[in-house]
Protein backbone atom coordinates (compact mmCIF):
# COMPACT_ATOMS: atom_id res chain seq x y z
CA UNK A 1 0.00 0.00 0.00
CA UNK A 2 1.88 3.60 -1.05
CA UNK A 3 0.57 5.80 1.76
CA UNK A 4 3.20 8.58 1.88
CA UNK A 5 1.41 11.27 3.50
CA UNK A 6 3.50 13.84 5.30
CA UNK A 7 1.97 15.27 8.89
CA UNK A 8 0.37 18.09 7.53
CA UNK A 9 -1.50 16.31 4.79
CA UNK A 10 -3.01 13.88 7.33
CA UNK A 11 -4.05 16.80 9.32
CA UNK A 12 -6.00 18.42 6.74
CA UNK A 13 -7.39 15.21 5.39
CA UNK A 14 -8.44 14.45 8.98
CA UNK A 15 -10.23 18.23 9.69
CA UNK A 16 -11.92 17.67 6.03
CA UNK A 17 -12.98 13.96 7.43
CA UNK A 18 -14.73 15.41 10.94
CA UNK A 19 -16.48 17.71 9.49
CA UNK A 20 -17.68 15.51 6.87
CA UNK A 21 -18.97 13.00 9.38
CA UNK A 22 -20.50 15.41 11.90
CA UNK A 23 -22.08 17.38 9.26
CA UNK A 24 -23.10 14.68 7.56
CA UNK A 25 -24.89 12.79 10.83
CA UNK A 26 -26.68 16.14 11.74
CA UNK A 27 -27.82 16.67 8.02
CA UNK A 28 -29.40 13.29 8.06
CA UNK A 29 -30.72 13.46 11.47
CA UNK A 30 -32.40 16.66 10.17
CA UNK A 31 -33.41 14.84 6.87
CA UNK A 32 -35.81 12.37 8.70
CA UNK A 33 -37.19 14.28 11.21
CA UNK A 34 -38.14 17.35 8.52
CA UNK A 35 -39.59 14.38 6.21
CA UNK A 36 -41.31 12.12 8.12
CA UNK A 37 -44.51 14.06 8.52
CA UNK A 38 -44.53 15.06 4.78
CA UNK A 39 -43.69 11.97 2.57
CA UNK A 40 -45.18 8.26 2.37
CA UNK A 41 -43.51 4.82 3.70
CA UNK A 42 -41.67 4.30 0.32
CA UNK A 43 -40.35 7.30 0.50
CA UNK A 44 -38.85 7.37 4.09
CA UNK A 45 -37.78 3.98 3.73
CA UNK A 46 -35.57 5.67 0.46
CA UNK A 47 -34.55 8.51 2.96
CA UNK A 48 -33.63 5.78 5.20
CA UNK A 49 -31.79 3.79 2.48
CA UNK A 50 -29.70 7.26 1.33
CA UNK A 51 -28.69 8.77 4.82
CA UNK A 52 -27.34 4.91 5.37
CA UNK A 53 -25.27 4.94 2.41
CA UNK A 54 -24.41 8.64 3.32
CA UNK A 55 -22.98 7.87 6.73
CA UNK A 56 -22.00 4.53 5.88
CA UNK A 57 -19.48 6.04 3.35
CA UNK A 58 -18.21 8.76 5.27
CA UNK A 59 -17.52 6.72 8.32
CA UNK A 60 -15.13 4.56 6.47
CA UNK A 61 -13.73 6.96 4.55
CA UNK A 62 -12.55 8.59 8.06
CA UNK A 63 -11.75 5.49 9.85
CA UNK A 64 -9.39 4.17 6.51
CA UNK A 65 -7.99 7.66 5.47
CA UNK A 66 -6.78 8.36 9.27
CA UNK A 67 -5.77 4.61 10.53
CA UNK A 68 -2.37 3.88 10.51
CA UNK A 69 -0.49 1.75 7.59
CA UNK A 70 -0.70 -1.49 8.87
CA UNK A 71 -3.67 -5.12 7.80
CA UNK A 72 -6.48 -3.13 9.18
CA UNK A 73 -5.99 -0.07 7.48
CA UNK A 74 -5.93 -2.76 4.52
CA UNK A 75 -9.15 -4.66 5.59
CA UNK A 76 -10.70 -1.01 5.93
CA UNK A 77 -9.58 0.18 2.24
CA UNK A 78 -11.70 -2.51 0.95
CA UNK A 79 -15.20 -1.66 2.89
CA UNK A 80 -13.94 1.76 1.56
CA UNK A 81 -14.35 1.35 -1.86
CA UNK A 82 -17.15 -0.85 -1.93
CA UNK A 83 -19.09 1.61 0.08
CA UNK A 84 -18.75 4.03 -2.93
CA UNK A 85 -21.32 1.61 -4.31
CA UNK A 86 -23.39 1.87 -1.80
CA UNK A 87 -23.90 5.61 -2.06
CA UNK A 88 -24.13 5.69 -5.79
CA UNK A 89 -27.09 3.49 -5.33
CA UNK A 90 -28.47 4.97 -2.50
CA UNK A 91 -28.60 8.20 -3.97
CA UNK A 92 -30.11 6.96 -6.65
CA UNK A 93 -32.94 5.38 -4.48
CA UNK A 94 -34.81 8.70 -3.47
CA UNK A 95 -35.30 10.12 -6.78
CA UNK A 96 -36.60 7.31 -8.34
CA UNK A 97 -39.51 6.93 -5.74
CA UNK A 98 -40.25 10.06 -7.03
CA UNK A 99 -40.87 8.55 -11.02
CA UNK A 100 -44.16 6.76 -12.19
CA UNK A 101 -44.14 3.21 -11.11
CA UNK A 102 -43.36 2.44 -15.16
CA UNK A 103 -40.75 -0.20 -16.70
CA UNK A 104 -37.75 2.25 -17.00
CA UNK A 105 -37.50 3.88 -13.88
CA UNK A 106 -38.34 0.37 -12.32
CA UNK A 107 -34.94 -1.20 -14.66
CA UNK A 108 -32.64 1.57 -13.70
CA UNK A 109 -33.20 1.17 -9.56
CA UNK A 110 -32.80 -2.46 -10.21
CA UNK A 111 -29.81 -1.72 -12.74
CA UNK A 112 -28.44 0.14 -9.92
CA UNK A 113 -28.46 -1.75 -7.09
CA UNK A 114 -27.20 -5.16 -9.17
CA UNK A 115 -24.75 -3.01 -10.56
CA UNK A 116 -23.44 -1.92 -7.35
CA UNK A 117 -24.19 -5.17 -5.47
CA UNK A 118 -21.97 -6.77 -8.09
CA UNK A 119 -18.67 -4.28 -7.65
CA UNK A 120 -19.07 -4.28 -3.96
CA UNK A 121 -18.62 -8.33 -4.60
CA UNK A 122 -15.96 -7.54 -6.38
CA UNK A 123 -13.84 -4.98 -4.42
CA UNK A 124 -14.28 -7.37 -1.10
CA UNK A 125 -13.20 -10.19 -3.27
CA UNK A 126 -10.22 -9.04 -4.89
CA UNK A 127 -9.18 -5.89 -3.02
CA UNK A 128 -6.18 -3.48 -5.01
CA UNK A 129 -7.57 -5.37 -8.42
CA UNK A 130 -9.35 -3.12 -10.75
CA UNK A 131 -8.53 0.21 -8.96
CA UNK A 132 -8.76 2.08 -12.31
CA UNK A 133 -11.49 0.05 -14.14
CA UNK A 134 -13.53 0.34 -10.66
CA UNK A 135 -13.12 4.54 -10.97
CA UNK A 136 -14.80 4.14 -14.42
CA UNK A 137 -17.53 2.33 -13.15
CA UNK A 138 -18.23 4.76 -10.24
CA UNK A 139 -18.33 7.30 -12.86
CA UNK A 140 -20.37 5.04 -15.55
CA UNK A 141 -22.54 4.08 -12.63
CA UNK A 142 -23.18 7.64 -11.60
CA UNK A 143 -23.79 8.64 -14.45
CA UNK A 144 -26.27 6.21 -15.69
CA UNK A 145 -29.13 7.99 -15.30
CA UNK A 146 -28.78 11.13 -17.85
CA UNK A 147 -29.56 7.94 -20.30
CA UNK A 148 -33.34 7.75 -19.19
CA UNK A 149 -33.73 11.34 -17.99
CA UNK A 150 -36.61 12.64 -20.65
CA UNK A 151 -38.59 9.66 -18.38
CA UNK A 152 -37.51 8.79 -15.44
CA UNK A 153 -35.94 12.13 -14.20
CA UNK A 154 -38.16 14.78 -16.22
CA UNK A 155 -40.07 14.94 -14.05
CA UNK A 156 -38.19 16.20 -10.87
CA UNK A 157 -38.19 19.65 -10.25
CA UNK A 158 -35.41 22.28 -11.87
CA UNK A 159 -33.87 22.89 -8.87
CA UNK A 160 -33.00 19.13 -7.83
CA UNK A 161 -31.51 18.65 -11.24
CA UNK A 162 -29.53 21.46 -11.13
CA UNK A 163 -28.08 20.26 -8.31
CA UNK A 164 -27.77 16.95 -8.91
CA UNK A 165 -26.22 17.56 -12.10
CA UNK A 166 -23.66 19.87 -9.94
CA UNK A 167 -23.00 17.41 -7.79
CA UNK A 168 -21.97 14.65 -10.61
CA UNK A 169 -19.55 17.45 -11.72
CA UNK A 170 -17.32 18.12 -9.22
CA UNK A 171 -17.43 14.05 -7.84
CA UNK A 172 -16.14 13.86 -11.37
CA UNK A 173 -13.38 16.82 -11.04
CA UNK A 174 -12.66 15.58 -7.86
CA UNK A 175 -11.68 12.40 -9.49
CA UNK A 176 -8.95 14.04 -11.29
CA UNK A 177 -7.70 15.18 -7.79
CA UNK A 178 -7.61 11.59 -6.52
CA UNK A 179 -5.50 10.21 -9.27
CA UNK A 180 -3.02 13.26 -8.95
CA UNK A 181 -1.04 11.14 -6.42
CA UNK A 182 2.03 13.64 -7.00
CA UNK A 183 0.24 16.62 -5.66
CA UNK A 184 0.62 17.93 -1.97
CA UNK A 185 -2.52 18.10 -0.12
CA UNK A 186 -4.11 15.64 -3.30
CA UNK A 187 -6.22 13.66 -0.65
CA UNK A 188 -7.75 16.25 1.24
CA UNK A 189 -8.62 18.19 -1.69
CA UNK A 190 -10.37 15.08 -3.50
CA UNK A 191 -12.25 14.47 -0.19
CA UNK A 192 -13.28 18.06 -0.25
CA UNK A 193 -14.54 17.84 -3.48
CA UNK A 194 -16.38 14.38 -2.51
CA UNK A 195 -18.08 16.57 0.44
CA UNK A 196 -19.50 19.72 -1.33
CA UNK A 197 -20.84 17.10 -4.43
CA UNK A 198 -22.39 15.25 -1.49
CA UNK A 199 -23.95 18.05 -0.05
CA UNK A 200 -25.54 19.38 -3.46
CA UNK A 201 -26.77 15.84 -3.38
CA UNK A 202 -27.99 15.68 -0.04
CA UNK A 203 -30.08 19.48 -0.76
CA UNK A 204 -31.15 17.85 -4.21
CA UNK A 205 -33.20 15.49 -1.78
CA UNK A 206 -34.17 18.20 0.45
CA UNK A 207 -35.39 19.80 -2.41
CA UNK A 208 -37.74 17.30 -4.07
CA UNK A 209 -38.91 15.36 -1.39
CA UNK A 210 -39.59 17.77 1.83
CA UNK A 211 -39.34 21.67 0.32
CA UNK A 212 -41.17 20.72 -2.74
CA UNK A 213 -44.17 20.26 -0.48
CA UNK A 214 -43.91 23.09 1.98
Amino acid sequence: MKWDYDTKELIADGIVHAVGVMVGIVSIIALVILAAPVVGAWEFTSILVYGTGLLTVLTISALYNLWPVSPVKWLLRRFDHSAIYLLIAGTYTPFITQMKANVESSLLLVGVWLTSMVGIALKLKFPGRFDRLSILLYLLLSWSGVMAYESVFGTLPASTLWLLAIGGILYTIGVLFHLWEGLRFQNAIWHSFVLVAAACHYTAVLDCLVLARA
